[in-house]
Parts: structure tokens; sequence; C-alpha cells
């Protein structure tokens, strides 16, 4: 017998990047760092103890941000919830008239007992050599109205977590309390389904946590995104608005492929629509040039398939119990207070 299973964040100690000495190093204690590390430094220029001591500082402290990640994020949450009051708090409860007919009649597909990948495409815009859906998620309305909330909680003077450390502008739905309501019954009760036929070997079947946010583009802000791959099993993207020029996505293959095998595409990204794909595929945005452009994310993350492999460094995961979801890792206790991770078999 078990207890339930605890969330843990990944402690990413191999993906920090020493900016003075173009560098990515891992870090796990003094004596790794010297060993690992310290001939390189030398050789780019890092010599003498005072310059070592330095590099070690910087890469102490940001090991300890990341350690710091969640609990500030609660602290911001509990201000935001007593603090700010929503210009249109009906955006904040998942409504069926929120979503399009298209996207209705897909999940129903799904949840059919014949559901197949066959019978779904005809409702979905795939690029199948890619493995990249597009459809109409969210109607005109529902767009507008969360846009506006959205600018009407940046204009308050509450702190603000920003999504990752790739976009300066943007907001964290879990903070504004949008998670549970909106976001989590969009994941189990529409995305899952779909995730489901069209990912099963990447763990749709059985996606059990996500983070969401949303980013913000405008020519006096951010413009664009270069190629990444997300911490996540299955990604969707939605443009919410406003109006913009340019800025299409671009998609490249999965990350294990070389960079000189790559291949590309560009993919037009329109107002309320959704762009599903998987998360370890190389993708970024183009720039836009004129406008304002705000996008949905959700990574949908599978603990069943990141508990023995993190998506992000290749390696069996190094976790460190945190709060909430965390990387949507899970750890499960048993009656002799051991931690067994949970390797449940896919569905």
């Amino acid at each position: 017998m078990t207890e339930p299973s605890h969330r843990c964040a990944c402690f990413y100690t191999d993906n920090i990047f020493i900016e003075e000495y173009q560098l990515h190093v891992s870090f796990q204690d003094v004596q790794q760092f010297t060993r690992d590390y310290g001939r390189t430094l030398q050789s780019k220029g890092c010599r003498g103890a005072e310059k070592f001591a330095r590099v070690l500082e910087t890469v102490k402290k940001e090991v300890q941000r990341r350690q710091n990640l969640a609990g500030e994020s609660l602290r911001r949450k509990a201000e935001i919830s007593l603090y700010y009051k929503p210009l249109h708090p009906e955006v904040y409860v998942l409504k069926e008239s929120f979503l399009t007919e298209e996207f209705l009649e897909a999940v129903r597909i799904c949840k059919s007992p014949n559901a197949s990948l066959e019978s779904l495409l005809n409702n979905l815009h795939p690029i199948p050599d890619k493995r990249i859906y597009c459809f109409p998620v969210f109607v005109p309305q529902f767009c507008r109205d969360f846009v506006e909330e959205l600018e009407h909680f940046e204009k308050s003077h509450l702190e603000k977590g920003r999504p990752n450390t790739m976009n300066n502008y943007g907001v964290l739905l879990n903070e504004l309390g949008l998670d549970d309501s909106l976001i989590t019954p969009l994941r189990e009760q529409y995305l899952c389904p779909l995730a489901s036929v069209l990912f099963p070997d990447w763990g749709g079947g059985s996606l059990d946590s996500h983070k969401a946010f949303v980013v913000q583009y405008s020519v006096d802000k951010d413009l664009d995104l270069s190629g990444h791959y997300d911490n996540s099993e299955v990604t969707l993207n939605v443009s919410l608005g406003k109006e913009f020029t340019d800025g299409n996505l671009y998609f490249s293959d999965i990350k294990e492929v070389p960079s000189n095998e790559r291949t590309f595409i560009e993919v037009e990204h329109t107002i309320g629509h959704g762009i599903l794909h998987r998360g370890q595929q190389v993708h970024g945005a183009l720039p836009i040039t004129s406008g304002e452009r705000w996008n949905l994310i959700i990574w949908m993350r599978a603990s069943s398939v990141r508990n023995k492999l993190c998506p992000m460094c290749n390696k069996e995961p190094q976790l460190v119990e945190t709060i909430g979801d965390g990387d949507g890792f899970t750890v499960i206790k048993n009656d002799n207070g051991e931690e067994t991770v949970d390797v449940c078999t896919l569905i």
C-alpha cells in the first residue's frame, strides 16, 4: 500500500548557462563543479581564484533561484487573490460556450467507442510529416474578454511572475487563479481525449498535470521567440489576439534530430485557433511587424513518461519535492517511508 503521490520539480542542475564564458554547466556541489569545469573555464579565460569564485557564486545563485520558484509563485498567488478584482469574472470558469463547435466535435469523436486517428483528421488541419494539428479552439468573444482580463491584470500594481526565462512579458495563469476552474477542466475534459488519439506514444493518454501561461508579443516588447523545445509531453498554443501582422510560428523536428538534418515549416497562427504538437519538437516564433499578440500556452505533462526520463536533460530525473504540480513528476512513498517513482504503463 502506498501514500498519495507527491508532485516534484526536476532539479535542473545541468542546464545552467554562464554567459560570460558561453558555457552550459551542471552543479551538484563545489567538488563536482571544479572537477568537471575547472580546466574548461581556465581555457576560456577564467583564471585565478577570484574569477572562479565569482563564477561559482553566479551558478549557486541560479540554483537557489530555481529552488525558490514554487514558493515565490505561491506568495504572489495569495496576494493576487486578496487584492485583485477581475474585470471579467465569467472567464474564470470554463463553459462550453467558450469553445468552437469544430473543437467540440473533434473531442466528441475522440470520446466515442470507435475513435481513431483517421476519423479525427477530417475535423482537424494536420501537417502529417510534422505531427502538428491546427484547429479553432475558442470563439471570438471569449478571446476578446480573456485578453481584456489579462490587460486589466497587467495594469495592476501587484507583483507578477513571468512565464519562463525566454518570455519577458506574460502571465502565469495559476497565479491569477485561472488554473483550477479554467485550464484544468480544459485539459482533463477536452485536450486529454484529443491527445490520447493524436499522441498515444507521447503520453497523450496519461496527461496528469500542466503549466499554463500567456505570452505577449508587440513591437515595443518581445518581438519573437528563438527555436526551443518545451518542458512538456504535449503542448497547445492558442492565439488569443489582438491585431498583428506576421509572426508565424515555425516547426522543425524532434530535438534528437541533428540540427543539420532538420527541416522547417511555417504555420500561420490565426486568432482563436490552436496548434497542438509534441513538446520536444523544436519550434519558435518569427517577429511580428506590427500590432500586439497574446498567446495561451499549455504545457501538458505525463508523469508516467517523465518519471523515467527528464525531457529537458535526457537523464533520470533528480527530483526535489515542491509546492503544487512542480514540473509534472511524481514520487510515491510506501509504508516504509521509501520513495519510489511512479512508472505506470502508458495507456
